[in-house]
């Protein structure tokens, strides 16, 4: 199985977030890495290089390297859905089954959310990373996140305008490429997320031919992932 992350996350924030569903996992190798520019993984300051497109293109030569002639259940909030179904449009044989948790705004609303990432790096480069984060701990939390430690973004301050910009470029795969994927797949979306609106989820549920979908609106709700994650991977892995 392979894990990835979100947006300006890391394996280490995203288990701050309750988001390492694969935490209580036994008896399945479980590869977790931090994207490029992300965590502890270096990078450039060029947004091309965190196009949705060249991140799968970095899982899929991580696959080669950790399981190479074999298929695994992939598994990522965000970003993390963004860079597998991209990964999986380009070569899926390689993936059994994913579970896709919080996808994030496509197509018609990615614009809307490509204007606000762009507008975050032109902030962050005029007044600083210290004053955006400060910024950023003010805005609404979707209800089934409440609880969770306060977190800041855990990439390089240097790097952070260019992750946003890559991010501005990125979209989903084109619909009719969605639709061809035949994988068994869950997915997770909450209430209340403008950058994970629920209208995403619905629309990859519709989508993809072997796809169910469940809605979290409580912190309880969200606590039950890990062992949805679990019986997916006992299922179809």
């Amino acid at each position: 199985m392979v894990q990835l992350h979100g947006l300006t996350s890391s394996r280490s924030r995203d288990r701050v977030l309750d988001l390492d569903l694969g935490r209580g996992l036994s008896g399945t190798r479980l590869l977790r890495y931090d994207a490029r520019g992300h965590g502890h993984s270096t990078g450039q300051p060029n947004p091309d290089d965190y196009r949705w497109t060249n991140l799968a293109e970095d899982l899929l030569r991580l696959l080669d390297w950790w399981f190479p002639n074999e298929q695994v259940h992939g598994v990522g909030p965000s970003m993390g859905t963004g860079t597998l179904l991209h990964a999986a449009v380009r070569e899926p044989e390689r993936f059994s089954g994913f579970t896709l948790l919080l996808p994030p705004t496509a197509w018609e609303t990615r614009s809307e959310r490509a204007i606000d990432y762009n507008r975050s790096a032109e902030f962050i480069e005029k007044h600083g990373f210290d004053r955006f984060v400060a910024m950023s701990q003010n805005a609404p939390q979707p209800p089934a996140s409440v609880g969770h430690l306060d977190t800041v973004p855990h990439i390089n301050e240097e790097l952070l305008p260019s992750v946003y910009r890559g991010a501005a470029l990125s979209d989903l795969p084109r619909p009719e490429d969605i639709a061809a994927l035949s994988q068994p797949t869950t997915i997770l979306a909450w209430i209340g997320d403008p950058g994970h609106p629920v209208s995403t989820a619905e629309a990859l549920a519709s989508l993809m031919p072997n796809s169910t979908l469940q809605i979290a609106s409580t912190p309880e709700d969200v606590r039950s992932w890990p062992s949805i994650l679990a019986d997916d991977v006992a299922q179809f892995s």
